[in-house]
């Protein structure tokens, strides 16, 4: 397998190209640190953005929701698709209003969304499951037959692809920075709050280690920059 995703005239980067990541590393820390992504798609010439849970397995995205859902009655017949991934890490505060700028990373791929087989379903949400909160699989009630079946899973491959990433301070002109204006970056973070037991939880159930200890956190959040 190449080191990189061949750029496309769809994915190559035009603007600012020196942000343009194609290597497969990148791509995939950049969607390994994330769980929500939005799936554009077009209905009756109307475009859509439906925003909704993802995972990576391989080189593929998955996806899944409600049997009922349109965008996945509709992306299931193979339509072309666009899925977008993006991460905030921070203000960029220059010394003038036009070099502000944010830190960011962000993902687009493109293709044709797949259904996975009634008998594969399973296991795949299992993956979903484990990707998450890895051990919790095994503590759930298992899935009946209606609640699989009422649930679609589509996936992508991981063919058009490229990444676009901003890091560091800001750029100014090079006489704004002897001017007395601060600049600088104001890091933004996703954090996990202290897990909130449900009323009605059971006595005496305990808190699962992948909840209590940071070392057991899932590689979602441990791939998140801090």
């Amino acid at each position: 397998m190449a080191d990189r995703y061949p750029p496309t005239a769809r994915t190559r980067i035009k603007r600012l190209p020196k942000r343009a990541q194609y290597d497969r590393e990148a791509v995939h820390a950049v969607l390994d640190a994330g769980v929500i992504c939005h799936v554009g798609y077009v209905i009756d010439e109307q475009p859509y953005v439906t925003p909704t849970l993802y995972w990576r397995h391989g080189e593929r995205l998955y996806w899944h929701g409600s049997s009922a859902s349109r965008m996945l009655r509709h992306l299931k017949q193979g339509v072309r698709a666009c899925v977008t991934v993006s991460h905030f890490d921070g203000f960029v505060l220059a010394r003038s209003g036009f070099h502000h700028s944010v830190n960011y990373r962000s993902v687009m791929a493109l293709g044709e969304a797949s259904l996975v087989p009634e008998e594969d379903k399973l296991a795949v949400l299992e993956d979903f499951v484990e990707r998450l909160l890895p051990g919790r699989w095994p503590e759930l009630r298992p899935p009946t037959r209606q609640e699989v079946k009422a649930t679609t899973v589509l996936w992508m491959d991981l063919d058009e692809v490229s990444a676009k990433i901003r890091t560091g301070q800001p750029i100014d002109d090079e006489e704004d920075y002897a001017l007395p204006i601060w600049a600088g970056v104001l890091p933004v973070r996703t954090t996990v709050g202290a897990p909130q037991p449900d009323p009605r939880l059971n006595p005496g159930t305990p808190l699962p280690a992948y909840l209590r200890d940071a070392g057991a956190w899932p590689a979602w959040l441990a791939a998140a920059p801090r």
